[in-house]
């Protein structure tokens, strides 16, 4: 059916305000021969086809140029022999006269008229509002999804995705027309059950208050599980659905499928984490799984993490980090083996080994305390995560206790004594406080001016104290050290160590102190023999380790540190995405708003993350960060470009009026005009 059917304007087709359109008598139109089916006779969907006509009305212009001569009608058609068959059809049936209107474009240039005979049709396309209403006529014509489909030459699922749009109230049709409302947003519109909250948003959009997509959203995640589930890595659709899960697909193709029955697939992953539970139980360690909160744990239990340098002797600091080497490249594994869908047998034996890999480093990081408690509960890259505890260490009351037993004492590391340069006595005798303090006022100052004659010394000096301070984390008092240079190593008491980030520059500087503690000199004398590039390097690691730019509230912004943070970032070329992308833990703390917007910044926009919930979202965006070494340019100190777009809010995100929207969804195509244009069919 042409009128319902059409394509997109050749660059080269008249303009809208250039095309002489009128309307004529049905009896005054006829079919020019040299339109390219001429001789064709009527095919046998002639007949829908004008029931769809009579059901829907004329929605597409007849293309025709004036007759010529006696034996031709006044408009003969050049585009449109099926319209004008159905026409016919209906005027032998009595159901229109020969007076009937036809809206037709006239055609007098030759080749214009010869365009519209090669070309199929040259008509301005309808806007797709026009096809969802005259869809919705048809249906109320009792005119079949499947007589629809067949009339207009397309597969059925097209006709019952227009069907369900046909159904928003009259004012998203008016708002879709009049670009208030995009085509992708009265799709997530058509979602939502309560049509008194479609009629609402719809209008609120005709009115020019913005269309609300995060009110559709949130109605929609309430209570839904969808195929993004972190359950669903050791769970896959097969098992699923021979348990008895159904699955509903969603009807425009964009959205995860969703599992109405989320207490099999929380049955099913339970039961596969059990199974590898069990495996640690038969070694004693308590597994709490679960597919929910967390439980309730003793009060005693201590959980383990990640471990700073200098928690551990030097021999069990390297072990730990090997161990977690190993931890990591088993993840890595198990990632894999769930990627290529290999046999549940396998997968379990890299969880397993994956876990004892966990295991192992955590004990080794507690000083050789063992786990006696883990809780298991999904993740979706590895599909499962798990959390180690150990009972806290009871407090040593007194070491020269006789009750206490030395084999009952937890082992504790030698302390490492560092050396100490001989220094002179100082000679109080017959001296008085104040006089010292005269004395080593002067000597102080005299100090000053040699170290500052010697900016190689100084350096020395400099380092050595910002070693003591970070590293060693001694002497920071100002009467202990020589130099009354003060600094501070990052370490929010609420954070956590990025291991490709400060995690690499920590790891450095432990190994510094194995390396000044194995030369068995004081802090001056081993950085002053260091070679200048080693020197310099562990400056750049000691400063780098100091840096704060941490602001806790939105009301306390640090304008000078910011500032500085700038100029340092353009110093040394900083760009975070060279070393980490934004993970699961770091997008946790953003909202679903908030996250939408990362997708749409980095190009990854996809209307199915619309309908994840929070952590399938979480998932999702890092899944996509990762792919595209991309991170918000909020973790960037570089200042703003001069043309630069303002930055996404929650709120902006919230109001999307964007006039921006996709090709729809099968064979309808949406010009960014709004025209649409259900693709070809026979004129």
């Amino acid at each position: 059916m042409t009128d319902l059917v059409s394509h997109p304007v050749p660059a080269a087709a008249v303009e809208r305000d250039e095309r002489d359109e009128r309307t004529v008598r049905l009896g005054d139109i006829g079919i020019a021969r040299e339109n390219l089916r001429f001789n064709e006779p009527p095919d046998d969907d002639i007949p829908t086809l004008a029931a769809t006509l009579k059901a829907a009305g004329q929605l597409q212009r007849l293309t025709v140029r004036p007759g010529r001569g006696r034996k031709e009608q006044p408009w003969m058609a050049l585009d449109g022999r099926r319209r004008r068959l159905a026409l016919g059809l209906l005027l032998d049936a009595g159901e229109i006269d020969a007076d009937y209107p036809v809206t037709v474009c006239v055609e007098t240039d030759p080749a214009r008229q010869a365009a519209a005979v090669l070309l199929t049709n040259t008509a301005v396309p309808v806007h797709v509002a026009d096809i969802i209403a005259a869809i919705g006529r048809m249906l109320k014509s009792k005119l079949t999804v499947p007589v629809i489909a067949r009339a207009l030459g397309y597969a059925e699922i097209d006709i019952k995705r227009l069907a369900a749009l046909a159904g928003l109230p009259a004012a998203a049709l008016v708002a879709l027309k009049a670009g208030r409302m995009t085509l992708k947003q009265a799709r997530l519109l058509a979602r939502l059950p309560d049509k008194a909250e479609q009629a609402e948003l719809a209008e609120a959009a005709l009115d020019g208050h913005g269309f609300q997509d995060w009110r559709i959203t949130e109605r929609l995640d309430e209570g839904r599980v969808t195929s993004r589930d972190r359950r669903c890595a050791l769970v896959d659709a097969d098992s699923y659905g021979e348990a008895g899960g159904r699955t509903e697909a969603d009807l425009f193709g964009e959205l995860a499928p969703v599992l109405l029955d989320p207490e099999i697939l929380t049955d099913l992953w339970m039961r596969r984490a059990r199974a590898i539970a069990a495996v640690f139980e038969a070694e004693g360690i308590a597994v709490h799984v679960t597919a929910g909160p967390e439980p309730d744990l003793p009060d005693d239990l201590e959980a383990l993490g990640y471990v700073y340098g200098g928690q551990l002797p030097t021999d069990d600091m390297a072990r730990y980090r090997a161990e977690r080497e190993a931890f990591n490249a088993r993840a890595d594994a198990v990632r894999q083996a769930l990627a290529e869908a290999c046999d549940s047998e396998a997968v379990d034996a890299a969880v397993v080994a994956m876990i004892r890999a966990r295991v192992q480093a955590d004990q080794t990081g507690c000083g050789g305390r063992v786990v006696t408690t883990m809780v298991m509960w999904p993740a979706a890259g590895t599909g499962v995560d798990v959390r180690c505890y150990t009972p806290e260490e009871p407090e040593i009351e007194d070491a020269g206790s006789i009750d206490s037993d030395p084999s009952d004492r937890t082992s504790v590391p030698p302390v490492y004594v560092a050396p100490e340069a001989p220094a002179p006595e100082p000679d109080t005798d017959g001296v008085n406080h104040a006089l010292h303090g005269v004395r080593t006022e002067v000597a102080t100052r005299g100090l000053i001016r040699a170290l500052a004659d010697d900016p190689g010394a100084a350096l020395t000096a400099l380092i050595a104290r910002l070693f003591t301070v970070l590293v060693l984390r001694t002497h920071v008092a100002r009467s202990e050290s020589a130099l009354a240079i003060l600094a501070t190593g990052f370490h929010p008491v609420d954070g956590r160590v990025i291991e490709t980030l400060d995690g690499e520059v920590r790891q450095r500087l432990d190994d510094r102190r194995a390396a000044w503690q194995a030369s068995g000199e004081t802090v001056i004398a081993w950085v002053h023999a260091l070679p200048h590039g080693e020197k310099m390097g562990l400056l750049a690691e000691l400063t780098a380790i100091s840096l704060d730019v941490r602001e806790t509230r939105t009301t306390l912004i640090r304008r000078s540190a910011r500032t500085e943070a700038a100029e340092l970032a353009a110093l040394c070329g900083a760009d975070i995405t060279l070393h980490w992308t934004p993970d699961a833990p770091f997008l946790q703390a953003h909202s679903k708003g908030l996250l939408l917007g990362m997708l749409e910044s980095m190009g990854a926009e996809d209307e199915r993350a619309r309908s994840l919930k929070k952590t399938e979202l979480v998932d999702w965006v890092a899944e996509q960060a990762a792919s595209r070494s991309w991170a918000p340019a909020g973790l960037s100190w570089a200042g703003p470009l001069p043309d630069e777009e303002p930055v996404t809010t929650e709120e902006d995100v919230g109001a999307d009026v964007s006039t921006h929207d996709d090709d729809g969804i099968g064979a309808f195509t949406v010009t960014p005009a709004g025209e649409a244009a259900l693709g070809p069919a026979a004129a």
